[in-house]
């Protein structure tokens, strides 16, 4: 075998070898990019829902957050404090020491409870209890949130 017979039959098998080579198609590649596409948009479409619930959540846990406190406060008062006299119930004004069962937080919300004395319990009134109600409102949002506080003894 001389040196060019060598040259060409390595050509050759050279272009054999490439004929037989697979590879994708432009339609192949276009398909499989639009795939890719549909993916992404419903990725980030799962990203902005996610990120709403938080917000969501973010402001309910604030709710909660006020609540509680608000609440745990008025628990620690005595039932016969200004604080819990149902006369300071809105909207009907403040209690006898000027309190009105609202305030507004540096937060924007808005907290208000109302009081009731020997509150009825199926029907049957619990003597020497206040069931307070509570109510956190703001940001689209409101939590309410009851619990009955007994006379001490």
């Amino acid at each position: 075998m001389t040196p060019d017979t060598a040259k060409t039959n390595n050509r050759a098998n050279s272009r054999k070898a490439l004929k037989k080579q697979g590879g994708f198609t432009l339609i192949e590649v276009l398909i499989a990019l639009t795939i890719f596409a549909v993916g992404l948009l419903a990725i980030a479409a799962m990203q902005t829902s996610a990120i709403r619930m938080n917000s969501t959540a973010g402001h309910l846990t604030d709710l909660s957050s006020i609540g509680m406190d608000q609440l745990e406060y008025l628990m620690g008062l005595s039932i016969t404090d200004p604080w819990l006299d149902p006369l300071g119930n809105p909207p009907g004004g403040t209690d006898p020491a000027g309190h009105p069962h609202q305030f507004i937080t540096n937060d924007g919300f808005t907290v208000s409870w109302v009081t009731l004395q020997n509150p009825p319990v199926g029907g049957t009134p619990v003597p020497n209890t206040t069931r307070i109600t509570l109510t956190v409102t703001g940001k689209g949002k409101r939590l309410t949130l009851t619990c009955l506080k007994a006379r001490s003894l």
